[in-house]
């Protein structure tokens, strides 16, 4: 994924939550956990209650019974570590491919976050174990698919507490795979750095897994990408306006805030305008120019990011109250109960998991339509066709809107909601399901997909407006934003020329668009953009 951003080294874990920062951070930058002596302190003096109730006559869900559907059954004292060991075994039941370093980092460091809450009723000795897992660099293997989404992310969790409990499989942090058959054991990579395996004792397995981990994290990494990216859609689309010889006039503040007020709409109009500023180009065909109006996937541009924009702002809330939240079933309340609850199912996530996919997929679909008007000659108002160097003999970029095209497409299925599926499970227990796990793999995928749609935008119209400042004879040039950013982009992907090897270029690009330069160039311009 794309996040560049400076992150803290060090987080500290308390007992009332974490920043989405901190997620990211831990998940993808390695920074360091450590747990504040009061979380340490809450946790032990809420286990003391769990052990109470897990020596008293009276049955207690978790503590001293089955689970889901068996959880009739009463389970003798002797039988409860037993119990807890069958629990996390059968319920690490995942296959196909194992997903992203960061996906299960981030799994695993808000799984700590919720057992450091004091409602879950483990002992410290989990809580720290989960964490010296993820400071060695220890990273379970989950596997794609398993989870529904309900009664939180069952599987990918399980996987990683077999871990915890020195089985399972695990990668080294050399990138060596433990517990695969002729592997060595995870005892023995736990043990290489110094971490004891843990027995689980009562209510420890269902703390272990049952939450919405897995999901939230994909959404806050998704989110953090998303806000990335729009920057640069505003800014690979004001090129595009700009090689098409586009007005700036729609982008007046005026027509978007005081007429129609979206925030993301008047913040993605103002990155346009400014991108904009400046231009010989844009000035050139200011007054006397033919054109009634511009096409809508030019003028309309703000309107659509803009609500994406908007979008992921609901998201983020949606996100930020997930992220103060405390899931697990049953949960131990302040006043002592241990109560069985419903908090698990991932539906508030899901949704905006799926909502996003929706607006990613429409802000790759109109960046797609700026590139192919670029490349028509019907259309382009002057510019070769598929800005090849010699049109019939050479292709140009006819090729990287084939390309680009299907990233849309695909983008399209991908916005098709997983939410709305629920297939029941356990016996007939669990017979709603939110499909949460689902919506966030979908969605990696799609803002994956649309980082690289900018991409091929972002050589399109930087090929475009070399073009026109060629045939003008130097004289009209992009605006000093748009310069700034071919100049960037000119680093590693060549100017117009001869058809040669375009892969490479469309890669180095895409490589760009994540690293962040390109709205980094475009600020040494202009300044901070939205």
């Amino acid at each position: 994924m794309t996040l560049t951003t400076h992150e803290p080294l060090t987080v500290t874990l308390g007992s009332s939550g974490v920043t989405p920062e901190d997620v990211v951070a831990v998940a993808r930058h390695d920074a360091k956990v450590t747990i504040s002596q009061e979380a340490l302190d809450t946790v032990a003096k809420v286990r003391a209650h769990i052990d109470d109730l897990a020596h008293s006559e009276v049955p207690a869900y978790g503590i001293s019974t089955g689970f889901g559907a068996l959880a009739n059954r009463h389970i003798p004292n002797e039988l409860r570590t037993q119990l807890q060991k069958s629990l996390i075994r059968s319920h690490a039941a995942g296959m196909g491919p194992a997903v992203e370093r960061e996906v299960v980092r981030g799994i695993m460091f808000l799984r700590a976050k919720t057992l450091a809450s004091g409602r879950t009723g483990v002992r410290p000795v989990v809580l720290q174990t989960m964490v010296d897992v993820l400071n060695a660099g220890i990273t379970p293997v989950v596997r794609e698919f398993g989870s529904l989404g309900c009664s939180g992310d069952l599987a990918p969790l399980s996987h990683c507490a077999l871990v915890l409990m020195g089985e399972g499989e695990a990668m080294g942090p050399d990138g060596e795979l433990y517990g695969a058959k002729g592997a060595r054991p995870v005892a023995e990579l736990l043990a290489a750095h110094g971490i004891e395996p843990v027995t689980l004792a009562e209510k420890e397995g269902l703390a272990l897994v049952n939450g919405t981990e897995g999901m939230l994290g994909m959404l806050l990494m998704a989110i953090a990408d998303i806000r990335q990216l729009l920057t640069t859609a505003d800014i690979t689309a004001a090129l595009s306006v700009e090689a098409l010889l586009g007005t700036d006039q729609v982008f007046l503040p005026e027509l978007h805030a005081a007429l129609r007020p979206h925030p993301g709409q008047a913040a993605s109009a103002d990155n346009m305008l400014r991108v904009l500023s400046d231009s010989p180009i844009v000035a050139s065909h200011r007054i006397n120019d033919t054109k009634v109006q511009d096409a809508y996937s030019l003028r309309c541009a703000p309107q659509v990011a803009g609500a994406v924009r908007d979008t992921v702002d609901h998201a983020a809330l949606v996100a930020s109250r997930e992220l103060a939240a405390a899931i697990d079933n049953p949960v131990v309340l302040p006043d002592g109960r241990v109560s069985s609850n419903g908090n698990f199912h991932g539906a508030p996530v899901a949704y905006v998991l799926d909502f996003l996919a929706i607006a990613v997929a429409d802000l790759s679909s109109i960046a797609e339509r700026r590139t192919d008007r670029m490349l028509d000659p019907a259309r382009s108002h002057g510019l070769p066709a598929f800005l090849a160097s010699d049109p019939g003999v050479d292709s140009g970029l006819m090729i990287a809107q084939y390309t680009q095209a299907g990233l849309v497409s695909d983008n399209k299925r991908l916005a098709v909601p997983a939410s709305v599926d629920s297939i029941p499970s356990s016996a007939m227990q669990e017979d709603h399901v939110s499909m949460g796990w689902h919506a966030a793999r979908k969605l990696r995928r799609a803002v994956e997909n649309l980082r690289r749609v900018l991409a091929i935008e972002l050589v399109t119209s930087a090929r475009a407006l070399d073009i026109r400042t060629q045939v003008s004879g130097g004289e009209l040039t992009p605006g000093p934003a748009g310069t700034a950013v071919i100049a960037a982009l000119r680093d590693v992907v060549d100017g117009p020329g001869t058809d040669r090897f375009l892969s490479p270029e469309l890669e180095a690009a895409d490589a760009l668009v994540a690293s962040g330069a390109v709205r980094a160039a475009a600020e040494s311009a202009v300044g901070n953009l939205a």
